[in-house]
């Protein structure tokens, strides 16, 4: 069985919709900037993958998730050609890692002005969307990808015809301070795979697609052949190899697929010392010999991580590449780890060639590990 995604929408720090954010991703820009949103003389690390919607730098507003979320359904939604103001029948699954904490520290330090109400995501997409049936998962850096298992799973067991599923994360002063103070120097950027990479650094974004079921759909961005997610619970931050793996080979599974079908990996690629040798370790056990036929790209080294939205940011970067045979570039990598030596990366510009089948990796915080995989239309 397969699903057809019908509507794409994208809000990052490279780009606002899909087809700019693609562009720029594939011209190798890069989102990085010198912290906007709070004070950057509280902390060793300066910058941050920043979507640049504040009224001043230096300032920052309560509900810029929301925000970003919304815009991102908005216009997946007009992209399948429903109605953006009346989602009534359309479930909206959200991933998220942090959701609305950036609202709450605004609150305790500054005195935003806060309802309780205002932390969940669904009376937003009901007031401005119309949207009845909202769902939020946090689960980490793999929330995107897991909720698009969520969402297949109900139009698979035929509880609704169409889905939009989405994710969406902000920068927090909380979490950005945890990152800095676990990592040996202060990076200025994410370096996914290189020998040289100092570690992670938070960024933007939301990205929402549209999925119905494909005997109904018509024609679309791509297919969905199939998602996996498992939680090996290895270790709180550090991810493990085997349950990686174990993910991998259940979404090919689930999809019909064997290891040398895949033409493209979208990476989840932190940039993180353990991170990406984990991932390099689990890719290798999988495909073999094979591990050198798909391209591969790490589209954090231009977005950042996005934390709960990385897996749809991916998702669309795919269905993008997938369409035109275009291939955004990790930059940044020059060295790469031993690990990952055997690897196809794209790197420097842009690779062009058709692509067919594209798996796209998502792993969080606790071993919560998300796979999928996605197919151009025939």
């Amino acid at each position: 069985m397969t699903w057809t995604v019908t509507g794409m929408g994208a809000v990052s720090s490279v780009g606002r919709g899909v087809e700019d954010t693609f562009a720029a991703l594939c011209r190798g820009v890069s989102g990085v900037a010198e912290l906007r949103g709070f004070d950057p003389s509280l902390f060793s690390a300066r910058h941050a993958y920043e979507v640049d919607d504040r009224p001043a730098p230096g300032t920052d507003v309560a509900g810029r998730a929301t925000a970003l979320l919304l815009d991102a359904v908005r216009q997946a939604a007009r992209d399948a050609g429903l109605d953006e103001n009346d989602l009534a029948e359309v479930p909206v699954l959200v991933g998220t890692g942090l959701r609305e904490l950036r609202s709450l520290e605004l609150w305790w330090r500054h005195g935003a002005e806060l309802t309780g109400e205002e932390l969940h995501f669904g009376r937003a997409l009901r007031e401005r969307c119309g949207a009845e049936a909202t769902y939020t998962f946090s689960n980490a850096c793999s929330a995107a990808l897991y909720t698009l298992a969520l969402g297949t799973d109900l139009l698979e067991q035929r509880s609704a015809d169409t889905v939009i599923v989405a994710g969406v994360d902000v920068l927090t002063e909380s979490m950005y301070g945890l990152l800095e103070r676990v990592q040996p120097v202060p990076p200025e950027r994410v370096r996914p795979f290189d020998r040289n990479r100092a570690g992670v650094l938070m960024g933007e974004g939301a990205a929402a697609v549209v999925v119905r079921r494909s005997e109904n759909a018509g024609p679309g961005h791509g297919l969905v052949r199939g998602v996996a997610v498992n939680c090996d619970a290895h270790h709180v931050t550090a991810p493990h190899p085997a349950g990686i793996a174990e993910a991998i080979r259940a979404a090919h599974s689930r999809s019909g697929i064997k290891p040398e079908d895949v033409d493209l990996i979208m990476l989840h690629g932190t940039g993180t010392l353990l991170n990406d040798e984990a991932e390099a370790l689990a890719l290798g056990e999988v495909f073999g010999g094979a591990v050198d036929r798909p391209l591969m790209t790490a589209i954090k080294s231009m977005t950042g991580h996005t934390s709960g939205a990385s897996g749809m940011l991916g998702l669309v970067a795919a269905l993008c590449a997938l369409r035109t045979g275009t291939v955004p570039p990790t930059i940044g990598l020059h060295d790469p780890v031993d690990e990952a030596s055997s690897f196809r990366f794209v790197t420097g510009e842009a690779a062009h060639r058709p692509i067919t089948l594209a798996q796209l990796n998502a792993f969080g915080f606790g071993g919560v590990n998300a796979v999928a995989i996605v197919e151009a239309v025939p």
